[in-house]
């Protein structure tokens, strides 16, 4: 069907469900790094590790490490194996597995430059890093070697999206579900749509995305995870829960279903019980945005130096990601705009804005000038942050906060109020203050 104007103008054919590995460009979601003391987040995943039987992946990876050394030419095993490492390190959480991931596609491309395999899988892995001009080439490459493979399309439309180009991100992606209509298609139908402020739309592809599955469970569990977000991100507690429920369901212990419940606990005010959830979380798979959220929900309730031991051990994960190859920068802006130094915070958020002129990039620079008392610039880069009419609570916040603070209050009690009527829930932190902007 075709979309409305309001909707980025993709439409679904009938759908045939095939499926690939889904949404890589969240990736990076999915990256941790060691910590050598015991008892540090390390040792906890080290354990963890140690306690969780093989499954379906892992066994994928011995038989062909086993097939490559038998057979060091076959071609098509690189690509299998490169895939398996990096739905590996989906599941674990586990980055060694991106740079054996790099190896095997290296390898591959070594004996044939224009592979298109190893070319998609280095791509992912660029997107991965944050390295976003990087996949685009990589991207554009693959597709003139070979035009028909859909997820050539993927990597293209992610770096896309990440690099501002709205426009051209949905017309590869329209390209993309016109090929091949499933979980990773739908997936990134669901994010240009929320994008675009039409979370209805999001909902409805990303349902589509939880009805095509995916080829392993934690795939189809982390679709569910998005949806239970979208819910999540209009206020729907009842509908968030029960899709974090079903990631659960169907993976038990999901760290990313276990944040999500924490989520809708703290909005409800279970704080023990939202807190209890993020530390189960972050006990498996200590990542930024789990340790952040427990962070702030210490600061909410006034639990400042539980906050301040969270937000140290973030600047340290930040400090391993950057060291690892991954670029931080606009989550650390965003990171230490909030919690920590306002100068470094725009250094940060202007080098962000150079790589990554998106929406998301506009915005984190706009707060970051705020927090440096440079109002005029900072309305500027958030009217180009509101550009798409993006229906987000945290957006409206800080676009409420500097219009209140360059003297227009009408502007400030507008988008506080677009703030709650998005999302009623949006932070323990903030939401008494956008409350007491929005009379």
């Amino acid at each position: 069907m075709r979309l409305s104007q309001r909707r980025p103008p993709i439409s679904f054919h009938p759908p045939w469900w095939s499926v690939i590995l889904a949404g890589l460009v969240m990736l990076s979601a999915g990256m941790w790094f060691f910590y050598p003391a015991a008892g540090t987040p390390a040792a906890m995943r080290e354990q963890a590790a140690r306690q969780r039987p093989a499954n379906k992946t892992d066994r994928l990876i011995e038989s062909y490490q086993q097939l490559l050394r038998d057979e060091p030419d076959y071609l098509e095993a690189y690509a299998i194996l490169g895939n398996a490492y990096v739905q590996k390190a989906r599941e674990s959480g586990d980055p060694s597995y991106y740079s054996k991931a790099v190896g095997i596609f290296d390898g591959a491309l070594q004996r044939d430059p224009n592979n298109v395999e190893a070319l998609i899988g280095k791509g992912q892995l660029a997107l991965a890093q944050h390295q976003f001009r990087l996949a685009l080439a990589l991207g554009e490459r693959a597709r003139v070697l070979n035009p028909h493979v859909p997820r050539i399309y993927g990597v293209i439309g992610d770096a896309q999206v990440e690099l501002g180009m709205y426009s051209e991100a949905v017309e590869t992606i329209q390209t993309m579900v016109d090929m091949r209509p499933d979980l990773s298609s739908y997936s990134r139908v669901a994010y240009l749509r929320e994008l675009h402020g039409d979370t209805a739309g999001a909902i409805e592809a990303m349902e589509r995305a939880v009805r095509a599955g995916g080829p392993t469970s934690e795939n189809t569990a982390w679709t569910w995870v998005q949806l239970g977000n979208l819910h999540f991100s209009r206020g729907d507690l009842a509908r968030a829960e029960a899709q974090y429920a079903s990631a659960l369901e169907r993976l038990p212990g999901y760290v990313y279903g276990l944040a999500g419940l924490a989520r809708v606990r703290a909005a409800e005010g279970k704080t023990d019980e939202a807190r209890s959830l993020y530390n189960q979380a972050i006990a498996q798979v200590p990542l930024p945005e789990f340790v952040i959220a427990l962070g702030e929900l210490e600061q909410a309730t006034g639990n400042n130096e539980a906050a301040t031991r969270q937000f140290g051990l973030v600047r340290a994960m930040q400090q391993l990601f950057a060291a690892q190859g991954t670029n931080t920068d606009l989550e650390l802006a965003l990171f230490e705009s909030d919690h920590g130094d306002a100068a470094t915070a725009l250094r940060l958020a202007r080098a962000a804005y150079t790589e990554r002129p998106s929406i998301k990039g506009a915005e984190a620079l706009a707060w970051a000038l705020y927090k440096n008392g440079q109002l005029a610039e900072a309305s500027k880069y958030m009217d180009e942050a509101l550009r798409l009419g993006t229906s987000d609570a945290t957006l409206h916040y800080r676009a409420a906060v500097i219009a209140q603070a360059s003297g227009d209050e009408a502007s400030a009690r507008e988008h506080a109020r677009q703030a709650l009527a998005i999302n009623p829930h949006v932070s323990p932190l903030y939401g008494p203050q956008l409350q007491s902007m929005a009379r």
